[in-house]
């Protein structure tokens, strides 16, 4: 889905998400994702942030950090790959946790692919709460093509970003490859939440990310 959809379909998504024990709320657009985002982190709390264009996009970081919060956040230009391992490493420990999604299903399935496995551990496990942004152009209606828009639609335009050569990265399709540079590695679908992970999930009525 791109572009604004009904209230009545976003009703359906949230509560789908709440039956599989997810906390959950839409929101008309970025700004007040952002708004919620800042009201659900405390002034001790220490903020992961999983290498998400969707997060970026609500531009909440500068704010996080301005504010005297201390933020993982291993996108660091040049930094030595020592120091990007342990920031990764300090996502899953942190108080609160934030990442976007991959494709989020219309039965309330997240599902998310990684390359390394930093973003989709610290969605299950480690920090004490998670928060989800999912731009409505992550909604879909089967699983079928939640994995669809994950090897077609996100992971080419994130190789390029990346400056990976992929074969997706040119051809702008899944291409099922054997490159050692592949970024599809690690599949996740969050049936339910996980049992010791509060997680907020906050659709946006708006297109984020990839």
């Amino acid at each position: 889905m791109i572009g604004p959809v009904t209230d009545e379909k976003l009703d359906q998504v949230v509560r789908a998400l709440k039956r599989r024990d997810f906390e959950a709320v839409w929101v008309p657009d970025r700004q007040r994702a952002r708004e919620i985002i800042l009201e659900r982190i405390g002034p001790a709390d220490r903020v992961g942030v999983g290498g998400s264009m969707t997060i970026r996009e609500l531009r909440v970081l500068d704010t996080l950090r301005d504010q005297g919060h201390t933020v993982y956040d291993h996108w660091i230009p040049d930094a030595p790959k020592e120091e990007i391992l342990k920031i990764r490493k300090l996502q899953m420990q942190s108080d609160v946790f934030l990442s976007g999604v991959n494709a989020l299903v219309t039965d309330g399935r997240i599902v998310n692919i990684d390359g390394i496995g930093n973003r989709v551990a610290s969605m299950i496990f480690g920090p004490g709460r998670v928060i989800l942004v999912a731009g409505v152009n992550k909604v879909v209606e089967t699983l079928d093509a939640a994995f669809y828009r994950i090897k077609n639609v996100a992971t080419p335009p994130n190789a390029r970003r990346l400056s990976i050569p992929t074969p997706c990265a040119k051809t702008g399709r899944c291409m099922d490859c054997s490159s050692p540079r592949r970024i599809c590695r690690a599949v996740t679908i969050l049936e339910w939440r996980p049992m010791l992970t509060p997680t907020l999930v906050i659709v946006v009525n708006e297109s984020l990310g990839f």
